[in-house]
């Protein structure tokens, strides 16, 4: 079959690197008859395959060679191309996206994260203000896609330093998504024509990302418009606003039914929890990490339960990604084979408890599920404060945390006694196994207790699983050895365990 002239004149101007022919011919190939368009679709799909090997190569000749001007050019280059050919794939597709029930917080949260990546964005003052409450009915990786195209079309309007925000918010039973921007604002003469495809006032885009973001929209049964700049209360108001309203549904975030993911190479274990758990929430299996990887990129779960030993990626590996994917997800980690070693790594990944098989009891292990999947999440907390109290009686170890805390910049108040009067939230707590008072699982309550949601740092003399376990069941972030640590030595762990709120 003879190619289309304007599909010959596009891949022409895509291999030479001409985006005005490109668009042109782009143009007047969406105006032919559907057949070509998909048949255009088809060819940008496998388009991608080169191009990936040429981006990946000048990459390479980056690395050995430096920042030079000629590849920094022809990386942007293949990355513009990369962007046209998934905007006009994605216009030119009529099937339709799996979707289900997620929260949009975790899909804009993914998409801020790759906007950041680019160094054109680090102009950018990015503010993300998106309830973890507020789900909808989509598809993960499209509403990422939307909420992307929103925050490159706002950057790419601004020539210099500028702020973007992104707001969800509910407006009765509409859940709606604005994405605001302090730039030149919308020519008028464009406003009407601004989602159709090759509308663009800016030099830097390809016109295809705001009709994607429609067509995404329209997948969605949601709407997308420009907003009144005083939407928002900000001041002074922001230039331009869109705003991206979402169809009310019949189920509510709160009448939702919990997930709960299960990633185990045991066909029986799997079945297990299935049966009973299934009566009680959603139950989401998964025979290799992998797999539970692709499940987590589709949603958000509340609770993931993996084995450690997985063929290919391991569960501890699992639950460092998961952490990205679906952030407010518990994780509970199963093994045949404990270690010191691996519950050490479980406690610093944030693993909430570690599952031993073969179980002694099932009826525990689903009053900790059950357990697990109803705790509320843990608020937001302010990182202002600079104080860790330190729970420990003993003068020889109270002096290296707290000098190793002074080389981290911070101030140790040091507490001696149980009875103590809970101040306002510290930043953190290092709390000693062995505080006389209070040894123990003691210990560890006071020091969750006297954390009021701050991460807190086990000291213990011996180190051992059993100590180890117990800390990681409390909630602590970490279980140091106490007297093995010179004041460096110890500054340099308490950074790496209290990383998530001294950087």
């Amino acid at each position: 079959m003879e190619t289309p002239a304007p599909l010959v004149h596009l891949l022409q101007a895509l291999e030479v690197g001409d985006l005005s022919a490109a668009r042109a011919a782009a143009a007047a190939l969406q105006r032919s008859d559907p057949g070509t368009s998909q048949l255009a679709a088809e060819v940008f799909h496998e388009l991608r395959q080169p191009l990936l090997g040429v981006k990946a190569y000048a990459q390479l000749l980056a690395e050995e060679n430096g920042p030079m001007g000629p590849l920094k050019l022809l990386l942007a280059q293949v990355e513009r191309m990369e962007q046209i050919i998934s905007d006009f794939v994605r216009l030119s597709s009529d099937r339709p996206a799996p979707q289900q029930r997620l929260v949009l917080a975790s899909a804009i949260w993914a998409a801020a994260k790759l906007f950041t990546l680019n160094p054109d964005s680090a102009r950018i003052s990015l503010e993300v203000d998106a309830p973890e409450n507020i789900a909808v009915q989509g598809n993960a990786r499209l509403l990422e896609q939307l909420t992307l195209n929103l925050l490159n079309n706002a950057r790419d309007a601004m020539s210099g330093r500028g702020r973007v925000k992104v707001l969800v918010t509910q407006e009765g039973p509409v859940t709606v998504m604005y994405v605001a921007d302090w730039g030149p604002g919308i020519p008028a003469d464009m406003r009407e024509r601004i989602f159709e495809p090759y509308v663009s006032n800016s030099k830097r885009g390809t016109g295809l990302g705001l009709a994607v973001c429609k067509r995404i929209a329209q997948e969605h049964r949601a709407t997308i418009d420009l907003a009144q700049p005083n939407v928002l209360p900000d001041q002074p108001p922001p230039a331009t606003v869109f705003r991206v309203a979402f169809p009310a549904t019949a189920e509510t975030t709160s009448g939702t039914r919990k997930r709960l993911l299960i990633v185990d190479d045991e066909t029986i274990i799997r079945m297990v929890f299935r049966d009973l758990m299934g009566k009680e929430c959603e139950v989401l299996e998964a025979s290799t990490a992998e797999e539970g990887l692709s499940i987590l990129k589709q949603g958000p779960v509340d609770l993931i339960v993996t084995d450690k030993n997985l063929p290919g990626i391991s569960g501890l590996a699992l639950a460092q990604q998961a952490r990205t994917l679906s952030p407010g997800a518990r994780i509970i980690l199963m093994t045949g084979y404990p270690s010191l070693g691996t519950t050490q790594e479980a406690l610093e990944l944030g693993v909430m408890d570690y599952l031993l098989k073969p179980f002694d009891d099932i009826r525990q292990v689903r009053a900790l599920l059950r357990s697990a999947l109803s705790a509320a999440p843990m608020p937001p907390r302010s990182v202002s404060a600079r104080r860790v109290d330190v729970i420990d009686d003993n003068p020889t170890s109270t002096r290296t945390i707290i000098e190793a805390l002074a080389r981290m910049g911070l101030e140790a108040r040091v507490i001696q006694t149980p009875e103590v009067v809970a101040l306002d939230a510290p930043l953190a707590v290092v709390v000693s196994w062995d505080f006389t008072p209070a040894s123990g699982r003691k210990a560890l309550e006071l020091g969750k207790a006297l954390a009021q949601g701050a991460p807190f740092v086990v000291m213990v003399e011996h180190l051992t699983m059993e100590t180890t376990l117990d800390s990681l069941r409390a909630g602590a972030v970490g279980c140091l050895p106490r007297l093995l640590f010179d004041p460096p030595a110890l500054s340099r762990e308490l950074s790496r365990a209290l990383k998530m709120v001294t950087t």
